[in-house]
């Protein structure tokens, strides 16, 4: 169970931390969170949206990660301009970063770039090709369909590398100096997770583009392996530890509000 844990803070606050940043009351890290508690970091679980601060500093902290959410990157509530000028801090202190779909936007809004949606109100909702530059090669074996839920898309800021490509939104993962990584796609489901998303995806009325619920978890049997197997490389990489083998990271996690 993810629990929200306050831990001191200060220079003497060892690095084995991770900051982790949800947007709803039943929002949950999920994979990346068990994938990274496996490989013995402390989650310090955030909800920026009810009130909770977020740290002026992440001394202590071994990286932070930004989670999606039903809300955008544009809109105008308090939270989300706090979330979007925040992210500067592990920018400045160049402490690992990672922004998933919401988070990602919000990492491009920081560096200046636009958030909007497809020019003809399409959306990504369930699995979509994915197609790694030349530098994402370079660094990962990249899964060929991924799990997405948006509609908008992030610009490419300037400075920033392309690791990743789709067909509706080009711009599907990025890297920005040397430890900060948005991707546009959603890791984190554990198989629980995805059967509440498909099942909230059937009661909807989704935008053109979208995939039909019960394509969701039939695809997921199909798909999901080789995601598994990035998210696990990608993690090693990102937070510099590797997972133990045997470690479990997609056993059920509390409810998560559809997004």
């Amino acid at each position: 169970m993810f629990l929200t844990q306050s831990f001191p803070e200060g220079p003497r606050a060892p690095r084995d931390r991770i900051l982790i940043v949800l947007h709803q009351e039943r929002s949950s890290p999920g994979r990346i969170g068990l994938g990274l508690m496996a490989r013995g970091f402390r989650l310090d679980i955030r909800r920026p949206a009810l009130g909770d601060p977020l740290p002026a500093s992440l001394d202590g902290y071994a990286g932070a990660v930004i989670f999606g959410g039903p809300m955008s990157a544009n809109d105008p509530d308090d939270f989300i301009r706090r979330e979007i000028d925040w992210i500067a801090v592990p920018l400045k202190e160049k402490v690992p970063f990672l922004g998933v779909c919401l988070g990602a936007q919000m990492l491009a809004r920081q560096l200046g770039a636009t958030v909007a949606p497809h020019a003809h109100g399409c959306g990504e909702i369930g699995y979509y090709p994915l197609r790694p530059t030349a530098a994402g090669e370079r660094m990962f074996h990249w899964p060929r369909q991924v799990y997405h839920w948006h509609s908008e898309g992030f610009a490419l800021p300037t400075g920033a590398e392309l690791l990743a490509e789709g067909e509706m939104f080009p711009n599907q993962a990025m890297k920005v100096g040397p430890c900060a990584y948005g991707i546009q796609f959603h890791p984190e489901l554990t198989f629980a997770m995805m059967n509440r998303w498909a099942h909230s995806a059937s009661q909807r009325v989704l935008p053109p583009g979208a995939q039909p619920g019960a394509t969701h978890v039939a695809n997921r049997f199909v798909y999901d392996g080789p995601v598994r197997a990035w998210l696990d490389a990608f993690l090693d990489h990102w937070s510099g530890r590797e997972k133990p083998a045997g470690a479990v990271t997609d056993r059920s996690v509390p409810a998560q509000s559809a997004i």
